[in-house]
C-alpha cells in the first residue's frame, strides 16, 4: 500500500526502482557502501535524465567541499592519538577511582570511560576497539560473563556518536544546513542521558546476578583514592576540556577545536615520552582509512539526494506516510523504527546522508523542531548498533574478542531497550533537546 500510494503521488517509476534495487544488492554483496551508493546514484541519472552526467564530478567535489568537514579527520587523529600516548588509560584510571567504592563499580567505570573516549573521538566503532581491548579481560576477571562484558562495551561505545563532539552531528549538520555547534549543545543532555540509562542498567543486572562486588571502603579511602588517580591522570582531561570548553564558548568551531585537540594530544605524547616522530606514518594512515570510508560516502551521496529530491521523493513519502495516518506519535513511532533498523544494517554516515533529506520534511509536516529531529535521528540510529542480530558495535566487539555474536547480542537486549526509553524522551518531549539552546531553537 505505501509503495502503490508512493507511486500515485510523484510517478515513480523504473528509473527509481532499479537503482533501489541495485543498491540494496551491492550492500549484500559487501560491496563499500560508497561504491554501492554512487553505482545506483549514477544509474538513477541516466535513467531519469534529471541531471546531466556531465555535472556529476562537480556534485562529488561540492559535496565535500565545506569547511565544517575539516573536523572530522581532526577528530579521529585525535583519538588515535589518544590511544597511542596512554592516555585514555589515564581515563579509565579516574573512571575506576570514581566507582570502585560502589557494586559494579569495574562496569560503571567502563562506561564512563567510554563517554570520556566519546568526548574526543566522535566515533562509536573506535570507541568500542579502544575500550574493549583495555576492559574486556578485566570485566571477566571481575566477575562478568565474557558475552556481557563484551555487551556493555558495544552500548558504552554507542555513546561515541551521541556525545559531542560527535562526527554524526557534523554530518547531519552538513546536510540539513544547521549549525554543528548548535546540534552539540542540544545533544549534551541527551547524550548524558543514554550514559546514564547505561549505568543504570549494569547495576541493575549486576544486583540481580551478583556480577562484582563492591570495594566496601570508607569515604576517606575512596577519596584518598580518587585524589591518587587524579594525581597521576589529571593532565589527560586537558583534551576533553579544550574541546568542551572551546566548543560550547563559542571561542573555537568544532573544526579548530578538533585542530587545537590534535595538537595539544600530539605535544602531550611528546612531553610524556609515549610518542615519537616514527609512529607518525601508521598513526596517519590509521586515521586516513577511517576518514577514507567517511568522505566518499559523503561526495557520492550529493547526486543521489539531488537526484531523489528532483524526482520528488521526499515529498511523495511524506504523501504516503501520511495518508496512511496523521498521528503524531504513530508517525514518530515510525520514523523511530525506521531509524533503528537502518541502524542495525549500516553505518551512520550514509544513513544520515540518504535518510535525513527523505526523514526531515515528515518530521516538519508534524511540526517537530529541527534540532529535536537531529537529535532524535542520531539517538535512534545510535540504538541501531547495538540491536541484535546485526549491531555493528556487536561485531567490532565480536572481532577484537572472538566471542560469538548471538551470545553478545542476547546480553544487549537489555541496555537496548533503556536506551529506546531515552529515545522516547527526545521524540516526544523537545525540552531533553532543546533546553541549553538559545529561545530561537526551542
Amino acid at each position: 500500500m505505501l509503495w502503490n500510494t508512493l507511486n500515485q503521488t510523484v510517478e515513480l517509476g523504473w528509473d527509481f526502482y532499479l537503482p533501489v534495487i541495485l543498491f540494496v544488492v551491492l550492500i549484500a554483496m559487501a560491496v563499500p557502501v560508497w561504491a554501492a551508493i554512487g553505482s545506483a546514484a549514477i544509474v538513477m541519472l541516466v535513467m531519469s535524465g534529471d541531471l546531466p552526467l556531465s555535472l556529476v564530478g562537480e556534485s562529488l567535489f561540492t559535496g565535500i567541499d565545506a569547511f565544517a568537514l575539516t573536523a572530522v579527520p581532526l577528530f579521529i587523529l585525535t583519538g588515535d592519538v589518544l590511544v597511542r600516548t596512554g592516555l585514555s588509560r589515564k581515563f579509565l584510571d579516574v573512571a575506576e577511582a570514581l566507582t570502585c567504592f560502589a557494586k559494579g563499580g569495574f562496569g560503571s567505570a567502563t562506561v564512563l570511560v567510554c563517554g570520556m573516549f566519546a568526548a574526543i573521538s566522535g566515533s562509536d566503532a573506535a570507541g568500542a576497539a579502544a575500550v574493549g581491548r583495555m576492559t574486556i579481560n578485566r570485566l571477566v576477571e571481575s566477575g562478568y560473563p565474557r558475552p556481557y562484558a563484551c555487551a556493555l562495551v558495544a552500548a558504552g561505545a554507542c555513546t561515541g556518536i551521541l556525545i559531542p563532539p560527535s562526527i554524526a552531528y557534523i554530518i547531519i549538520g552538513l546536510v540539513l544546513g544547521i549549525s554543528a555547534s548548535t546540534l552539540f549543545l542540544a545533544a549534551l543532555i541527551p547524550g548524558l542521558a543514554i550514559l546514564v540509562s547505561i549505568l543504570i542498567t549494569n547495576i541493575i543486572m549486576n544486583r540481580l546476578y551478583a556480577y562484582e562486588g563492591g570495594g566496601m571502603m570508607t569515604m576517606g579511602e575512596w577519596l584518598a583514592n580518587l585524589g591518587k588517580a587524579l594525581k597521576s591522570g589529571w593532565y589527560a582531561f586537558i583534551v576533553p576540556g579544550i574541546i568542551f570548553y572551546g566548543i560550547f564558548s563559542g571561542r573555537l568551531t568544532p573544526t579548530e577545536a578538533g585542530a587545537t585537540a590534535v595538537v595539544v594530544t600530539i605535544i602531550m605524547g611528546f612531553i610524556m615520552r609515549t610518542l615519537t616522530l616514527a609512529d607518525f606514518p601508521s598513526m596517519l594512515v590509521s586515521s586516513a582509512k577511517v576518514n577514507g570510508v567517511i568522505l566518499p560516502i559523503i561526495a557520492f551521496s550529493a547526486p543521489l539526494a539531488e537526484a531523489l529530491a528532483i524526482m520528488g521523493v521526499p515529498q511523495g513519502f511524506v504523501a504516503s506516510i501520511t495518508s496512511l495516518t496523521d498521528d503524531p506519535y504513530l508517525l514518530i513511532l515510525l520514523m523511530i523504527g525506521i531509524l533503528i533498523a537502518a541502524g542495525c544494517v549500516m553505518e551512520t554516515t550514509p544513513n544520515i546522508v540518504i535518510l535525513a533529506p527523505i526523514l526531515k520534511p515528515l518530521a516538519d509536516n508534524i511540526g517537530m523542531n529541527e534540532i529535536q529531529f537531529c537529535i532524535m535521528m542520531i539517538t535512534a540510529l545510535g540504538v541501531g548498533f547495538i540491536t541484535p542480530p546485526l549491531g555493528l558495535n556487536l561485531f567490532v566487539v565480536s572481532g577484537i574478542t572472538g566471542e560469538s555474536i548471538l551470545k553478545i547480542a542476547a546480553r544487549a537486549i537489555p541496555f537496548v531497550l533503556t536506551m529506546l526509553i531515552v529515545v522516547l524522551l527526545i521524540a516526544y518531549v523537545p525540552a531533553v533537546s532543546t533546553t541549553l539552546l538559545p529561545e530561537i531553537y526551542q
